[in-house]
């Protein structure tokens, strides 16, 4: 079979104007719930896009950490790839698949840190190996070698044994903060379901996309 003929047809549900929610975190709640339900693996697994100031783009995938009224929580390392880029241009995008349900949500917005509070929280909820690591692991650094890690891992263990994990002050949360989002519910002959929400002078609109 080419790449070419690999397709799907798309036929689980609908998605209508009349069937949505004004609040657009509200609307990502409901589909969030739904897919819980529906035990999907790595459910919180996102794609996050990022740019230089210049514009050229980077994308990666990681993992939703939380949800308020504000917008999508993740955390890593502030020193990485993803973290240069964030300080060079606050502006992301974010995309959640979930190919059970046949759904994907677009997320376009603002990003900035949580506060010391919520990054310590956070890490403190993590097992003692990822805490560890996040100190380990210099993150999108070249290295020599896995044995690099691996040594680091080994010394800090020792180091820290019956100590408090402290969360390292390059590492912490980001919060992404919308001004777009986009549902998309799969349909037959490629004909999808597309809902827009964006924020304009203090209100979300609600607009169908062609698709």
């Amino acid at each position: 079979m080419s790449i070419a003929d690999i397709r799907k047809e798309y036929s689980l549900k609908t998605l209508n104007e009349a069937d949505v929610f004004a609040d657009p975190m509200q609307q990502f709640e409901k589909w969030w719930q739904e897919a819980i339900e529906s035990k999907i693996e790595e459910v919180n697994a996102m794609t996050l896009a990022t740019s230089t100031a210049e514009g050229k783009p980077s994308a990666r995938i990681v993992l939703l950490k939380g949800i308020d009224r504000n917008g999508f929580i993740f955390f890593t390392n502030y020193h990485s790839h993803k973290g240069n880029q964030i300080e060079e241009n606050p502006f992301v995008s974010l995309v959640f698949f979930w190919k059970e349900l046949e759904r994907q949500i677009r997320v376009e917005g603002s990003v900035s840190k949580v506060t010391t509070e919520e990054s310590d929280a956070y890490f403190g909820s993590r097992p003692e190996g990822s805490r560890i690591g996040a100190w380990a692991s210099p993150q999108s650094r070249v290295i020599a070698s896995r044995e690099v890690i691996e040594e680091n891992v080994i010394e800090l263990g020792k180091s820290f044994a019956n100590k408090e994990i402290d969360r390292p002050p390059h590492w912490g949360g980001y919060i992404v903060m919308p001004n777009l989002l986009e549902f998309w519910q799969g349909r037959n002959s490629r004909l999808h379901d597309r809902i827009q929400y964006t924020y304009k002078d203090a209100a979300w609109k609600i607009e169908r996309l062609a698709p």
